[in-house]
């Protein structure tokens, strides 16, 4: 039998919001898997256990620059959210989403060798280290080119939004928004990912069959809980939240706009950060 930690628990309790003995008992039952653990949570509670969408944990900003039908949002992690407000680190963030834009990186490996200013991305993230004194990195970027329009919005410089669109410019900047309120995983339900589905439909099927029900009711049961999960994970399935009596799909068409992508960027989403002791790091100091 796999050994189940105090730090397995932990990590389950903070991704599902369950009790710390039912965490345990789930990870029993599932031989330590965490993914199954889960999946076994959210059967026996009958609810969601919605997976948070990532620990929040390294520090940074999301930056965004358009240019024409061209758009890109990029992450720039720095260590404390200190330096996270510096003007130096800002204008790194800002001349990386620019460089993004301009060359069209293939990666950020990439993006490190396109000249700005007369200096490479690169260049620009080791001055500002060297003046910071704090590590500093790209760690993601996105960049749309298109034939329609581009939106973007940041809330603070935490969280950002592009949107590849068609339609009044208001509007796109109303679904962006509409996307960093409501996170959506795709824009239509035949984006969602076939494993994301099946996992979805498994469960579905075990919640139901344990009502007793005959099969062709468990069935029904289990089709609609599908359909209502693909209204509250795609774009075009949400309620809008300016107008809840509309879902976005109906005021897309009302307006005769449309939705081509879009991405949504949360500064530290999945990173998990170290928690540092400063008072047991004092007191080993104090015995040397």
């Amino acid at each position: 039998m796999a050994e189940i930690t105090a730090k397995m628990v932990a990590d389950l309790r903070a991704s599902t919001g369950m009790g710390m003995m039912e965490c345990k008992k789930a990870l029993v039952e599932a031989e330590g898997d965490l993914k199954r653990a889960e999946e076994i949570l959210r059967i026996k509670s009958g609810g969601k256990a919605a997976k948070l969408a990532g620990r929040t944990a390294a520090e940074g900003v999301i930056a965004t620059a358009t240019e024409g039908a061209v758009g890109a949002m990029v992450e720039i992690n720095c260590e404390t959210d200190f330096v996270a407000k510096d003007e130096t680190f800002l204008a790194f963030a800002k001349a990386a989403a620019e460089a993004v834009v301009k060359a069209n990186p293939a990666d950020v490996e990439a993006l490190g060798a396109v000249v700005v200013g007369g200096q490479s991305v690169e260049e620009i993230r080791k001055a500002a280290i060297a003046k910071l004194g704090e590590n500093m990195s790209v760690r993601r970027f996105v960049r749309y080119e298109t034939a329609g329009k581009i939106a973007t919005y940041l809330h603070g410089s935490k969280i950002g939004v592009i949107v590849d669109f068609t339609g009044e410019e208001q509007l796109g900047r109303d679904v962006a928004m509409h996307v960093a309120a409501s996170k959506p995983i795709c824009v239509s339900k035949d984006q969602v990912p076939a494993e994301t589905l099946e996992t979805e439909r498994r469960i579905y099927t075990e919640q139901a069959a344990q009502s007793g029900k005959p099969a062709d009711i468990v069935a029904k049961m289990v089709e609609g809980r599908v359909t209502k999960y693909l209204a509250e994970v795609t774009l075009m399935g949400q309620p809008f939240v300016k107008d809840p009596d509309l879902t976005v799909e109906k005021l897309l068409a009302q307006k005769g706009a449309s939705v081509k992508a879009f991405a949504m960027f949360v500064v530290g989403e999945g990173i998990e950060k170290k928690v540092v002791d400063y008072a047991a790091e004092v007191a080993a100091a104090a015995k040397i």
